[in-house]
């Protein structure tokens, strides 16, 4: 089906298998590839995004980035990019033939031959082949320039304890080209890994995309020959390219997730950190690659220093009023690997009980009975019953959620959105009535995407695909822009994964969760015969934050969150509230279609092919 808008004409398929989950498992045979044009030299570079988490990045020298086949072919295109010659407009321009012959059309239906002809008529004559030259190696024009796009400050990373919030213990990633004020407080994770926070013996990286070689870098020299444990999804040739990348570092070992159901993945991002004086958990929502820890808005918690328990102790011991030490010995054990086991047994021994974080996490499975409680969405919903209490004009206080990724919602709002995800979003303790209060939905639009530190190819990391926005068009009317004014990130697109709830007048929060877990069915599970059977395809993981965990009734908004001082107060939200609502000129941002009529902040306009 050909289709028109403002940004040009571009063909569908009719595929029924157009699930965000199939883009995201990385099982076409042929990668998905884009063009980014230069939109005043018209230089263009092939990058591949075909992962959820994967994001363009340009770089003098070629990145690794270990997953799909689709991975390998964007490290290879922007090692030798390719020129294209002057258009006056790229809009529906298919890319040209690339070297190997891997070319990738948005179609894959027979049935859409036609429409492509009448989209793209033959011309009266014919228009000699554009070459395809070789281009230097440079990273793209920058308004800004050459420090503020790629490389950080020499104060960016941190020589001493900073100030941080040791209340709550959420945290935002350090963004390149803000105002120094707005990364105090804010870590990256070099900082994380430092000797700061503690000793380091050993470690285990949980995550959903890796390139090894610069993590490996992330650890400090008198670290960086510790044990590592890599915990995955990958599979096959991915599993393969991951391990290859691996050989040269001896102390790199590996844990592949068993993902036992169709088109899940292991999106969990979670560290474990051994040190010599105790034990630390990290939960957050970046990639171990580059491109995640400098120019995109991230959340992480950071657990306090666990202190070791005194020997003989009983298993009961170093438990948390949110029996946080339960749930993670729970979610370790649901992957079944014998990797795992000496890490169950290092946190037994441990006193987690400063905890003041619940667990919500996603496991891949079918599950009936008790069972069904235990992960995604009815997970957080057993918790918002048990550990919330209803306020006065309930219906009034509207559920905001954000995120990077959209799967597949169904033909109306009713088949799992408004139906049994919104029930367990508008869960406020036992005497709830559930009413129907509203729904802010946060997805960066088009503008806010184009206006961004990164530019077009930050949409490489918001999969929202032409195929599932086609089919669920009621969803458009709850989006709102992505803008942080308040934490100077506005032009930072969001990876993070939030969902709160909040006061009518927006300066209160009765819960705040952060997660890995995009809005998809996938990540949150969804109901199955008649209610009886939730099923779950990917893992997860996030902390939740509760008030009553606080000894308060709600949590209030933080006014100023930056910079952090010891006299901060109240709860920082990463996003200015209330949410901007659409315009009726905003539209989504939709990774494979072309936006040609604009340049981003680098001059590049945007040609999927």
């Amino acid at each position: 089906m050909s289709q028109d808008s403002q940004h040009g004409k571009w063909s569908v398929s009719s595929s029924e298998d157009d699930d965000d989950e199939l883009l995201l498992s990385g099982t076409s045979s042929k990668p998905p590839q884009l063009t980014v044009s230069n939109h005043s030299s018209h230089s263009s570079s092939v990058i591949d995004i075909a992962s959820v988490d994967e994001k363009p990045e340009w770089s003098p020298v070629p990145m690794l980035v270990v997953g799909s086949e689709a991975r390998q072919q964007a490290a290879k295109n922007q090692k030798n990019p390719v020129k294209y010659e002057s258009s006056p407009s790229l809009a529906g321009k298919r890319k040209m033939d690339v070297a190997d012959g891997s070319g990738w059309a948005l179609s894959d239906s027979d049935d859409d031959e036609d429409a492509k002809k009448k989209s793209n008529p033959p011309p009266a004559t014919k228009a000699p082949s554009p070459k395809r030259q070789k281009v230097a190696n440079v990273r793209p024009p920058s308004p800004h320039g050459r420090v503020y796009y790629i490389d950080e400050p020499d104060d960016f990373f941190e020589s001493s304890v900073p100030c941080l919030d040791d209340v709550f213990r959420f945290y935002l990633n350090k963004v390149t080209g803000l105002d120094r004020k707005y990364n105090s407080g804010a870590l990256h994770v070099r900082d994380i890994l430092s000797p700061l926070f503690g000793t380091l013996k050993e470690s285990v990286q949980f995550n959903y995309c890796f390139d090894i070689a610069w993590m490996v870098q992330q650890y400090p020299p008198e670290f960086r020959d510790r044990p590592i444990l890599i915990v995955h999804g990958d599979k096959r040739e991915a599993k393969a390219r991951l391990m290859q990348q691996a050989q040269p570092f001896s102390h790199v070992r590996f844990c592949q997730a068993k993902l036992d159901i169709a088109f899940g993945t292991h999106h969990t991002k979670m560290m474990l950190l051994w040190y010599e004086e105790g034990f630390r958990v990290i939960i957050l929502t970046s990639n171990l690659i580059r491109a995640d820890w400098y120019q995109k808005t991230q959340g992480m918690w950071m657990s306090p220093l666990f202190p070791r328990l005194p020997k003989g102790s009983s298993d009961t011991c170093g438990e948390s009023p949110t029996f946080f030490k339960r749930d993670l010995l729970e979610y370790l054990a649901s992957y079944r690997a014998p990797e795992l086991d000496e890490w169950i047994q290092r946190i037994q021994e441990h006193d987690l009980s400063e905890t003041r974080v619940y667990l919500v996490g996603s496991t891949p499975g079918r599950y009936v009975g008790p069972d069904m409680e235990r992960w995604g969405h009815l997970r957080l919903r057993k918790l918002l019953y048990e550990h919330t209490n209803g306020v006065p004009d309930e219906d009034q206080w509207p559920v905001v959620g954000q995120f990077s990724s959209i799967g597949s919602m169904g033909v109306d709002k009713t088949k799992w959105l408004a139906g049994e995800f919104q029930r367990t979003l508008t869960t406020l303790g036992k005497g709830s009535l559930r009413p129907n209060p509203p729904v802010h939905l946060l997805y960066p639009s088009v503008e806010d995407v184009r206006m961004s530190l990164e530019g077009y190819p930050a949409g490489g990391s918001l999969p929202y695909s032409i195929q599932t926005a086609q089919k669920q068009l009621w969803l458009h009317s709850y989006f709102h822009r992505w803008q942080a004014d308040a934490t100077g990130r506005t032009h930072a697109m969001p990876h993070i994964k939030t969902y709160t709830r909040a006061s009518p007048d927006f300066t209160e929060l009765a819960w705040f969760l952060v997660t890995s877990a995009n809005l998809s069915k996938a990540a949150w599970g969804a109901s199955e015969k008649k209610n009886t059977q939730v099923m779950i395809r990917s893992y997860e993981l996030g902390v939740l934050y509760m008030p009553s965990a606080f000894n308060m009734k709600t949590f209030p908004v933080r006014k100023n969150p930056f910079p952090v001082s010891s006299s901060s107060s109240g709860f920082l939200v990463p996003f200015d509230l209330p949410p901007t609502c659409y315009t009726p000129k905003d539209e989504p941002w939709i990774w494979n279609i072309p936006y040609s009529q604009a340049p981003d902040t680098h001059g590049n306009i945007w040609v999927p092919s």
